[in-house]
């Protein structure tokens, strides 16, 4: 089963998640870094899988400019 994997504390705040995919990330307006929206805090590396929502966009991982993003 498929999951988005994000690492939270690499995040920069670019945006391009969000602009991607709107419907599964948020950006924090207390830090500006991006919430992936229902994911699972494991010590900071927030988790999805797919049965909790939509397909996952590659797209999303290879335009992370940091790689705080895996779809594994």
């Amino acid at each position: 089963m498929p999951k988005v994997i994000q690492y939270r504390n690499k995040c920069i705040g670019c945006g391009i998640c969000y602009e991607l995919q709107p419907r599964l990330w948020r950006m924090s307006r207390k830090d500006g870094k991006a919430n992936l929206v229902g994911g699972v805090n494991h010590k900071g590396v927030y988790i999805l899988s797919s049965k909790t929502y939509q397909p996952f966009s590659d797209a999303v991982e290879q335009s992370c400019p940091v790689n705080a993003i895996k779809i594994a």
